[in-house]
């Protein structure tokens, strides 16, 4: 199989509920309709994502040798989906998070990196580095191992061979962040944080100054996310604010995720800066249908239907 796209970073196996009415309060039990166990993790989320948008890639990543690990590599069993760069570390278990839901909120995370904090970028196989276009890394500072020299000159090396880079982040712990940023964003091509995130890491409130405090410090593009109030392209030679589709929402679980391989597929496929957000922005919507990080996200075939007619409405940033 020919790799389009290196897939690299956290995988994760997520216990989630249902949408439920409030949190509980100390010593409340809280009923809802179901607890499932589900694959979760941005690597893995947008390796099986990409797979439905018929996009060959390649995952690596670590993973434990337990239960919940066996369970994280069987889901990813795709025809489309290269496991074989990831690593099982011993006596170990894998990422694992409990997702609480609980209706027109946010969601709750209760998250430990696992096995996760052993990956480096020494764990990706040399073939799909010269093979991919595009290296995307999620969950990046999630993984202490990337933290460190080697992964600002391997980003460097694959830009230079003319891939495109993709850095996308997981805030874990309490800790200044962008002394860890900083170094990698000039040899990211395509910086995906949520607007949280932008503020965790820049301080900035406002997305517009935090796409352009990003962009200023090395990073070519930064799209951000902002969950309701849609999205914000930042280039050089792009800038704009583009809103959502609407659907029913029951879980915003992988939709970052869906995002993130929505914009994936339509770089490969050469889309321009519009076209690419308008596929990130369906791919995204189709996650939300269901409160797990990957089930209701749109085949290739789904989303092309999805978008017959419909335009997204974007706005220029001065």
């Amino acid at each position: 199989m020919n790799i389009r796209c290196l897939s690299a970073g956290i995988l994760f196996a997520d216990v989630g509920c249902a949408p439920i009415d409030h949190a509980p309060v100390p010593g409340e039990l809280v009923q809802t309709e179901r607890v499932e166990l589900s694959l979760g993790g941005c690597a893995s989320n947008v390796s099986i994502n990409l797979a439905k948008l018929e996009v060959p890639t390649g995952l690596t990543g670590c993973v434990g040798d337990d239960a919940f690990s066996d369970y994280i590599l069987k889901s990813l069993a795709n025809p489309l989906v290269d496991v074989s760069g990831v690593r099982r570390v011993a006596n170990s278990s894998p990422g694992c998070s409990l997702i609480v839901n609980v209706r027109n909120e946010d969601r709750r995370f209760v998250s430990t990196t696992g096995a996760n904090a052993q990956f480096s970028v020494a764990d990706i196989p040399q073939a799909w580095t010269e093979q991919a276009e595009i290296l995307y890394i999620g969950g990046y500072l999630m993984m202490e191992r990337l933290e460190e020299q080697s992964t600002i000159d391997y980003f460097k090396a694959f830009q230079a061979r003319g891939g495109k880079t993709m850095l996308d982040v997981v805030l874990y712990g309490t800790r200044p962040y962008w002394p860890v940023i900083e170094p990698l964003l000039p040899y990211v091509d395509y910086f995906m944080p949520n607007d949280d995130e932008g503020y965790a890491i820049a301080g900035l409130k406002d997305p517009v100054d935090q796409a352009k405090f990003f962009t200023d410090a090395g990073a070519k593009t930064c799209v951000i996310t902002c969950g309701d109030e849609g999205s914000i392209y930042y280039s050089a030679d792009e800038k704009f604010r583009a809103e959502i589709f609407r659907t029913e929402f029951v879980g915003g679980t992988g939709s970052g995720d869906a995002f993130d391989a929505g914009l994936i597929s339509a770089l490969l496929d050469g889309c321009d800066a519009y076209e690419s957000v308008k596929r990130a922005t369906a791919q995204g919507m189709s996650c939300v249908r269901h409160g797990s990080a990957t089930q209701s996200v749109f085949t290739k075939r789904e989303m092309e239907e999805f978008l017959v007619g419909r335009e997204l409405k974007t706005t220029p940033i001065s």
